[in-house]
Parts: C-alpha cells; structure tokens; sequence
C-alpha cells in the first residue's frame, strides 16, 4: 500500500476539486460549461420529437405579414382575431406572446380629434358624425372590448438593471410586496418593464411577462414562473395562461419540511391542481418536446379570413406569437439555436399540464456530493492497486453505473442530477492512474522486458508488459501448438559449402523464417542446428494457436521458394524443408539448470510434432500435422495421409497435409482431394484393384506426386503378402 500512497493522495485530491465544486465552495466554470452541455444533450435524446395537440400556436408568419402587411398590425385585426379564436373556435385561452405598449392611430381619429378641436370646432354636424364614428374608429377600445369577459392573457417583458425604463401598466402582482419576507428567496429581479395599455391590460383576464432566463452561453432552459419586481412578485405568461385555463386558479409556493428554498408550485383552481416543480430562484426548466413545430401552427391570416376549419381550436390553448425573422423573436436553446420564443412557452405550458416538467431541487446537490464521495472515492481507493486492465474495466463499470443513476433519475423521477463532475472525477482518476503506469511505471515493464525478452519474441514481450501481473515463467499446463521445421539433406549441402558462406546462408534462412513466425504471433523457441522450433499460446494466450501455426507453416514454404532466387544469386544451392506441427497438451514455462535455462515446451504432443516433422520427405510433403491439429482449424481443408504410429507411441494417430483455406481453393484441388479419399478408402477396404485404379487416375493429372507412387508401390507389396485379418492400415515407424 505504501507504494501507492502518492497515488492515493492525488486521487483524494480530484474527488475534493470536484466535490467542492458540487458544494458551490469554489464554482468552476468549466464544469459549469461541461454541465449545461450535458444536459441539453440529455434534453435532445428524451425529447418525444412528437407534436402535442393541446396547445395551438396562431403564427404571425412571414405570410401573415406579406398578406395583411407589415407589424403592427391595427387593434381592430386584432380584436377580430379574438372574436374568431374565442367566440366562434371556442379556444380555452388565449395567450398574447406581442406587448401592446403604444396607442393604435392609424384610423386617423387622432387628426380628426384635432381638426374638431381646432377647425371645426363651431361645425355641430362634424361633432355629430365624429361622435358616431368614433367608437369605430377607436381601435384600441375595440380591441380592450374585444379582451373584456374573454380568457385572454396579454404578455409583457421586464428589462435589466441597465435598462430601468417603465411603459405601460403591469397586471396585478401574483404576490403582494412583503409575501416571502424573511426567508431569503433569490428570486429573479428586475428594474424594469415594457408592459401594455393601461385599458388593454384592464380589460384582459390577465397578464404574464414572456422573460425566459439567458444563460452564460446564450441558451434559453428555464423560465421564471415568479418574477420580483418593486418588492412585488408577478408571474408568467404560461403561468398566467394555465391559472386562466384552472378558473384564476391560486398559487400556493411550496417548501420542503426544513423549509429551506423553495421547491415547488401548486396551482389550485376550480378545475383541477397542478404541482409544478420550480429551482431555488422559482424558475422551471423548459420541458421541449422537439427541434421545433411540436405543436399545431396556424396562420395567423388563416384566422383572420376563416379558413380554419370548425372544432380545431375548440377547447384548446392558444398562443398567439411570432416566427417571422424580422420580429426578432427567435432564441438559442438546447434543441436549436433559432427557436420560435412563442413555442418555448407552449413547451413549458404543455409540460406543467402533463407533469414533464424536470425537477432540480436544493437537496440534489447532496445527492451529487454523496455520489462523488462514493463513487470518487471508491476509484481514488481501487485504481492504483490494479491492473490496467481491471482498472479500466473498473472504471467502465462505474461509469455505466453513474450514467444509469442519472438516466433512471431523469426518466423515471424527472430528477436532473448534475453529471459533469462525476464525469470529470471518473476521467481525471482513471488519467492520472493510467499515466502514472505510463510513465512511473515504465522501469517495471523494462525489468520485466529484460527478464521474458530472453525466451520471447519483443512484439509479445511488449504486448505481455501491459499486464505483467498476469503473466508467469512458471512451469504450467496449456493446450497449445508446436512446429518443428528442418532442412532436407543438410549433412550434403553443409559439407559442398565454406564454413563462412554456410554461416551466411544459414543466417538469411533462420532471418526470413523467424520473421514468418512472428508474423504469425509465434514463440520462436530454439534453432537445433538447422532445425527451427516455436510454438503457439503461451505465453501470450491465443485461442487459434493451431490455425496460426499452419499459416505460418504455409508462409514458411512460401519463404523458402522465395529465398531460391537470391541464393542462385550468390551461387548457394536451392533449400527445402520438412514442417511437423501438433497441437495438445504440454507443460510450458521457463525449465533448466541453474546455469542455464530456456522458456520452452515438453510433453508427448511435442515429441509427435518432431516425429511428423521427420516423415514428410516418406510423403513427398511439406508439411504435416496431426489429427488434433486439424480438428481445431475447421475453416482449413486438408488431405489425409495415413494412419502411423511413431515411435514410442502405441496409438496410431492421422496424419494431414494442409492444403490451404477452404474458400480459396479452386474446384480441381477439391475434385482432386475427392478422388484421393476415394482411393484411400478402397485402400483400407483392401480393395487394391479399385485403390489403385483411382490413384492411377490421380497420377495422370500429377505424375510427379510422391504421395500417389508411395501407395502404389505399397498395393504392389500387399497384393505380394497379404495382410492378416488385424491390418487396419496403420503405417508403423521404428526410427525417430
């Protein structure tokens, strides 16, 4: 433990960074950052992206205002407007997303007023016609008539601290002054306000202000439902719309058992009661339901000249707003970085009425404490006394772990947890203990580099370095592959050639052959004079040693061939070789005398590798493996040679050749190795006139084959002595 307590301490202090981060000890920016990110990502993966028929947007669009002309439009529209959507639609509520903050004169009654005042003020029968027409020409009264008795909720704005202008009349406050004193809520306040008519405002069953909050990054993601104003508390516009909608429905602030912040809402009304979850400064995240047009849209011309058909709008909620790029009513937020601002009050609208409204109350700041001391600290503890391995998948684990904690709370309590500190905590843990291997620990890989790099190839001793823990040089069984490979009539080709030419040819052939063993993820075991061994699965564990070895078999003799022309070159003779490979069980591990010792493989299944690599020149072939090498590469074709029982064995045992990969053969090989078993079965069927017919045919296509002329010369002897009733075709080998 004493070597890891560097480790240990700067692991406690990454969960303390971030711990006091999620404590608001000493916010950091960053995390702040990484958090919004995060949750807009989980806002864009939950959203429904379905449009929700319970609130109807009427849009003055872009066609709208080419029809019916440029904004603002004359009260007198307007007024008709709510004529249509409530009187003869039967909308439930009608929610203005537009402040009315200048009189309409563009009847004209302005000038005329001043003309009856001035030019004709003596005329009696001007008066008279001014006064008939001016409850028409009256726009803005019209429209406050048009408001009167009606479920109707205006909208206004209130400005910053830089901007303390007052226009306008606000609606009543939700909460008198004084309502929340004492207990220190940090409601959003402003000094300011653009606000209706005082006769609209009047004459409207209310009013909310269409402030969303902007975030550090310009991103609208909540509202605030409460609003502190002059020491008064005034409420939203989708408050406001949703407390018309309940019958004026009261407002009851809700406060956990110690009291401590506000939490909650709760709307009651004659016609239901609604709980709305709310944050610290009484603000609710916007709950969006898609990239944008979640809802119904309406033109706003349509409206006007009745082309909406009847019942659409009929006890529905109807906001009444802007898409239209020059009204500059179009925001950043998490699901689009130009979104209709009318729509993000219908998401918060439609989500208080379905309960989707996402909860961050105070007490989730202990639940990511708690979560970071746990987790955090449960890594900071464990990482540095594991492997690389198990510390990565350690750390996997709680990743998913703390990602399925947030997504069950998001989905399932619509609980927003912060995640970009244990995020963060989860990445600077498993960095710092990850480079602390990578660099400290880089004097353990090469002690452990110079003690294997002895006995094993570098790429495998680099690849056994990443977890030296789980490797040993003790003595072990393992199901494993061995090839003995050798050089055909080498006493001869020795004997033509200088000492020093040998050594040169000898040096080039082990040097393209080691490099095909390798390739091929092989343990380069020992040279016996001219004979090479190696073997496949140990140390480094590899399912397909068997399939491995046979490929580096085949790349060996293809290395061979390859040797031919340089060696002509240099005036030294051509080389083969003889392949003996079989798979089994061995024991492997580092064996020897105290002088001397050598990572390598013994057993029974090692001595028949060297057998068969004895008897391929019998054969005529250049490989051959045993019976339970060619079980274990299925995907492989292979012809069978014979049944033989070497030396120091008394089972006989099959003996193959490889021909190559199944799908790469071509069909005359496979006709060819057809007619071969054939032959082969009449063989042991000791029908010797049909054995050798088939094989005479096969000597046609292949008369240089040693394998055809093997059999036939033995058909010849058979015929000559015929076997007794035990022969079962099994060839016996009396020399190594």
């Amino acid at each position: 433990m004493k070597k890891h307590l560097v480790r240990f301490v700067l692991g406690a202090l990454c969960v303390l960074l971030l711990l006091g981060h999620a404590a608001r000890v000493w916010p950091i920016h960053f995390v702040s950052a990484f958090d919004a990110y995060l949750y807009d990502v989980r806002v864009r993966l939950g959203m429904p992206d379905t449009v929700d028929p319970s609130v109807v947007i009427v849009d003055i669009d872009e066609r709208s205002l080419a029809e019916i002309g440029r904004w603002p439009w004359s009260r007198h529209l307007l007024a008709d407007l709510v004529h249509r959507l409530t009187d003869e639609h039967g909308a439930a509520v009608v929610g203005f997303d537009v402040v009315f903050a200048e009189p309409d004169e563009s009847s004209g009654l302005a000038v005329l007023d001043a003309i009856s005042r001035r030019q004709l003020r003596h005329e009696p029968g001007f008066q008279r016609a001014l006064a008939e027409l001016r409850p028409m020409l009256d726009y803005d009264r019209r429209f406050a008539d048009a408001l009167r008795g009606r479920p109707v909720v205006l909208g206004y704005y209130f400005s910053g601290t830089h901007e303390a202008r007052q226009s306008g009349e606000l609606p009543p406050p939700l909460f008198p002054a004084g309502s929340f004193a004492g207990q220190q809520i940090p409601f959003i306040s402003w000094t300011g306000y653009g606000a209706n008519l005082p006769e609209l405002q009047r004459a409207a069953a209310s009013g909310g202000h269409f402030n969303p909050l902007i975030d550090f990054d310009g991103s609208s993601r909540r509202v605030p439902l409460i609003a502190e104003f002059d020491g008064r508390y005034y409420e939203a516009l989708s408050l406001a719309v949703l407390r018309t909608l309940l019958g004026r429905a009261e407002v009851q602030p809700g406060f956990p058992a110690d009291g401590a912040q506000l939490e909650w809402l709760d709307v009651v009304g004659e016609r239901g009661r609604l709980r709305i979850p709310v944050d610290e400064n009484g603000a609710a995240l916007i709950p969006y339901r898609g990239h944008d047009h979640s809802f119904p849209y309406l033109s706003a011309v349509d409206v006007l000249r009745g082309q909406v058909p009847a019942g659409q709008l009929a006890g529905r909620i109807v906001l009444v707003g802007t898409t239209a790029p020059g009204l500059m009513d179009l925001r950043a937020t998490p699901v689009s970085g130009a979104y209709p601002g009318v729509e993000v009050h219908a998401n918060l609208i439609a989500g208080m009425l379905a309960g989707t409204v996402k909860e961050k109350p105070g007490y989730v700041m202990a639940i990511d404490a708690i979560q970071l001391l746990l987790f955090g600290g449960l890594l900071a503890a464990l990482l540095p006394l594991l492997s690389p391995l198990r510390a990565s998948l350690l750390t996997l684990a709680t990743l998913l772990a703390v990602l399925a904690l947030n997504a069950w709370l998001w989905t399932s309590a619509n609980l927003v947890l912060p995640l970009a500190a244990m995020l963060l905590v989860i990445a600077l843990l498993y960095a710092l203990n990850m480079s602390w291997g990578y660099f400290v620990e880089a004097r353990i890989k090469r002690q452990f580099t110079d003690l294997f790099g002895q006995y094993v190839p570098p790429e495998l001793v680099d690849e056994m370095a990443r977890d030296p823990e789980s490797y040993s040089m003790e003595g072990r069984n393992a199901e494993l592959t061995v090839l003995f490979a050798d050089i055909r009539s080498f006493t001869s080709l020795s004997e033509g050639m200088e000492p020093k030419e040998l050594a040169h040819l000898m040096n080039d052939y082990f040097g393209a052959m080691t490099d095909v063993i390798r390739v091929r993820r092989g343990t380069l075991d020992k040279y016996i004079g001219d004979a090479i061994m190696a073997f496949w699965g140990a140390p480094v564990a590899d399912q397909d040693n068997a399939r491995h070895a046979i490929l580096a078999a085949l790349g060996m003799q293809q290395a061979v061939a390859a040797l031919a022309e340089p060696f002509a070159a240099r005036g030294w003779p051509p080389l083969q070789i003889g392949i003996g490979i079989n798979s089994g069980t061995m024991t492997v591990g580092d064996m020897g005398s105290p002088v001397r010792k050598a990572y390598t493989v013994m057993g029974d299944a090692v001595n028949l590798a060297s057998r068969l690599e004895g008897i391929t020149k019998e054969y005529g072939v250049a490989i051959v493996v045993g019976e339970e090498t060619r079980r274990r590469v299925p995907d492989m074709t292979f012809r069978e040679l014979d049944r033989v029982r070497v030396k120091g064995k008394d089972e006989p045992v099959a003996i193959y050749e490889p021909l190559g990969l199944t799908a790469e053969l071509s069909p005359a090989v496979l006709s060819g190795l057809r007619q071969w078993q054939q032959a082969l079965r009449l063989y042991r069927a000791r029908d010797w006139d049909g054995a050798e017919l088939q094989i005479y045919n096969l000597l046609q296509e292949a008369p240089d084959c040693r394998l055809y002329a093997l059999y036939t010369e033995r058909i010849v002897a058979l015929r000559r002595n015929p076997p007794d009733g035990n022969w079962d075709g099994t060839t016996t080998y009396q020399t190594k």
